[in-house]
Formats: C-alpha cells, structure tokens, sequence
C-alpha cells in the first residue's frame, strides 16, 4: 500500500527554515515508508543561488520537489496568486499519486488541505508552527486599521478555528500554544489530538566533539578575538520579532562590569544597521562583531560563544514559538541569555537549567549573576537538548501522527 503524502510549504526550501525545518524530518520519516513530494513556495534570489545544492539532498533522500516562485508584490494579490499555483500543481500531482495525506506547514497550506479534505476526503495535518494572523499583526505586517488587512485577519481567525476542528491532528510547537488553543470556547477538539513538536535540531551535527580546537583558533584570529574574551553570541536575522535595542542595551550594561566582553553577530542582515543601533548606546565598533556563515560552520560558530544571546518580542503570538536557535545553542552544550514570556523558553532554561532569563529591562540581575561567576554544566545544557530538541524525537513524534492518520485509515 503506497504511503504517499504532500508536504505543501509556503517558505522555500532553499531558505535556512526550509533546510533546518522541513528536509530532516521529511528524510528520517522517508526510512519508515512514506514517500514525500513537497510542494514549497521558493524565494527567487535563494532559489537561484542554493537549487541544485537542495536538489541534490532531496534526491539523496528519495524526496521529490515541486518548487514554484514566491511573490511578494503586490500585498494581498501575490499571495492569492501564490495560492492559486499551489492549489492548481496539488490537484496534477494527486491525480497522479493518489496521496494519503496533505501535511500543512502553516496557514495558507492549510486552505489547501481544507479544501482537498472537503473535496476528496484526504486528511491533512495542520502544523501550525504559531499563531500565523496574530503574529501579522504583532508583527506590524497587517494593520486593523486598514479594512482589507482587517477583513483578511477576520477570515484567517475563522479558518484558523476550521483547520483545528476539522484537520486530522494538529502539531503544536509549543506547551504554551496547546494550553491557548484548549481555552478557545470554538475549539471542540480532545487534548490529545494536539502534539506538541518543538523546532527540533540535528544533534549529530549540533555536537560540541565534532569542533576541532584548530578550527576554533583558526575562526577566532579570523574573527579578531580571543580565547579569554567573554562573547555574548547571536545567531540569525534580525528583524520584526528580535529586538535588536534591547539586546545591544543588555550587552552595553554588561560592558560596564566585564570589560573584556564581546558581541559576536552570525547573520546574512545589513551590518550597517547592527552598528548605527550599536552606537546609539556607546558601543565601540571594535566589540561588535559582524559576520555570516554557510550553515555547516554554525555549529563552530556557537561552539566560540560564552552564552548565546536573544531577545524575542514578548507579543501574544509569541506563546506559540518555538526559537530554533535556542536548541542549536543548547546542544553545543552553551547557556542561553533570552528574554522571559516566549512559548516555552523560560521553562525550558529552568527545567534544563541551560542559561539565564531577563524580565522586562531588569538587566542588572542577570548581569549579576554572570559578573559572580555562575557556572553551567555543558554536558548537562546537551543532555537536556538531547530529551527535549533531539530531531530523532522529533521524527518519533512525526511518525506517531502519521501511523494515526495514514496507517489507520489504510486499515480500516
């Protein structure tokens, strides 16, 4: 009995989510027998620049690739027209490979799984990855003062009720998100029908024995730093939900007491703008450092930081993510700075005892705590990736939903 599922995303797999999110999960359920087409929306800079590299894993992988091109312009207009694309490529796929299930990374996937359960009754699971219509809002993306913004987030917060009450199951990334979702009045759904999957990581690539000291030294005179210097680590864009000001003014008070402290910034974003920011509160430009990696040299990048740094917007979308940084940082076995009332981090760092928590701009305690020389344990930080970010647990979980809704049904 053919196991064929549609996997429709509307990020790119050439974009880092895509290849950190999608492609080792869709690999490791690939070796329990399911047989995956994607169905990704590509952004046509990284498209152009990374396709044959994606290309060549998914074939490697036995995964086939139905890539279309994102448009972003005109507002509203090209994500119609985007859907239409997909839902036009969907239905000529299926004709063909008859599939099992339409697994749904997000909101506007979902449509289409809505539509194809209605349609032909083939399940779809609804892996929402957050609160997709508030974080436009939280995000300043969509503004309710503007009727059709407000009109378009009035239709997503119907659908939103649609796809949990009518989805075959539902994977939630956070505790936080399941427990917000269960108090809907709308919501008629069993507990259990929600999963909770964490933004999992490769912890065999994410591992602090594969780092060579060579590299390390070699990347740290590349960098112009050095082993005794305490660098503070950020990983990733900056943008909408990373707040760049209040990251830059913990590090300025921590300047104050340990003066050999280091801001070290891996990302592909403006280093003008990290700087100019970086400024407005007295940081001299030769304690920020800006640079970017190709995602292979992640894991040395971490391996140099002191604690990883983020600061993520506390907004009520927020209880549904899930920081994909904080389980790459943890599994090198390197505490966390990050800010208190995102998804479950805060209960993650306590449970795991992997870094410090801010509350609000209450700085001067965290700074404390790290100037008194508090130690953690980096075998202990790994082994709590290892429980809770493991993408082997992650494919486990997958694989549980999938025998659930495919497996079962084939059996009846």
């Amino acid at each position: 009995m053919s196991k064929n599922v549609l996997y429709i995303s509307y990020d790119g797999m050439t974009d880092p989510l895509g290849q950190s999110q999608v492609i080792p999960y869709l690999a490791g359920l690939t070796k329990e027998g399911y047989s995956f087409t994607i169905l990704s929306c590509e952004k046509p800079e990284r498209y152009a620049a990374n396709k044959d590299t994606i290309s060549a894993v998914l074939e490697a992988a036995s995964i086939s690739w139905q890539p279309i091109l994102y448009t972003k312009k005109p507002p509203v207009l090209s994500t119609l027209y985007d859907f239409y694309q997909l839902k036009r490529i969907a239905k000529k796929l299926n004709k063909h490979l008859n599939f099992k299930l339409i697994h749904c990374r997000s909101y506007i996937p979902a449509l289409l799984g809505l539509w194809f359960k209605r349609k032909y009754g083939i399940p779809f699971l609804f892996d929402m990855r957050g609160f997709w219509a508030n974080e436009r809002i939280d995000g300043g993306l969509w503004n309710l003062k503007n009727p059709i913004f407000k009109t378009i987030y009035n239709f997503f917060k119907r659908k939103e009720i649609e796809f949990l009450n009518e989805s075959a199951g539902i994977v939630s990334l956070t505790e936080a998100g399941k427990f917000e979702i269960m108090r809907w009045p709308e919501v008629k759904i069993n507990s259990n029908k929600i999963t909770i999957i964490p933004c999992c990581v490769d912890t065999e690539s994410f591992n602090p024995v594969l780092v060579s000291p060579i590299k390390q030294q070699e990347m740290r005179n590349q960098l112009g730093i050095t082993e005794s210097d305490f660098l503070l680590g950020y990983l990733g864009s900056i943008g909408t939900w990373y707040m760049l000001d209040e990251m830059l003014q913990f590090f300025a008070e921590l300047k104050k007491s340990v003066t050999h402290a280091k801001l070290l910034f891996v990302t592909q974003d403006n280093a003008a703008e990290i700087r100019e920011t970086a400024n407005k509160y007295g940081i001299h430009d030769a304690d920020i450092i800006i640079t970017s990696a190709e995602r292979k040299q992640v894991p040395l990048m971490i391996s140099l930081f002191s604690y990883g740094l983020f600061f993520i917007k506390p907004a009520y979308s927020k209880t549904a993510s899930s920081p994909t940084k904080q389980g790459e940082i943890m599994a090198m076995g390197i505490p966390v700075v990050c800010n208190f009332g995102v998804g479950d981090t805060d209960k993650i760092i306590a449970d795991y005892n992997s870094g410090l928590t801010v509350i609000g701009d209450k700085y001067d305690d965290v700074i404390q705590q790290i100037v008194s020389g508090i130690k953690f344990d980096k075998q202990s930080i790994r082994a709590g990736a290892l429980d809770f970010f493991s993408l082997t647990n992650g494919v486990k979980k997958y694989k549980m939903i999938y025998q659930d809704i495919v497996d079962k049904r084939d059996a009846k």
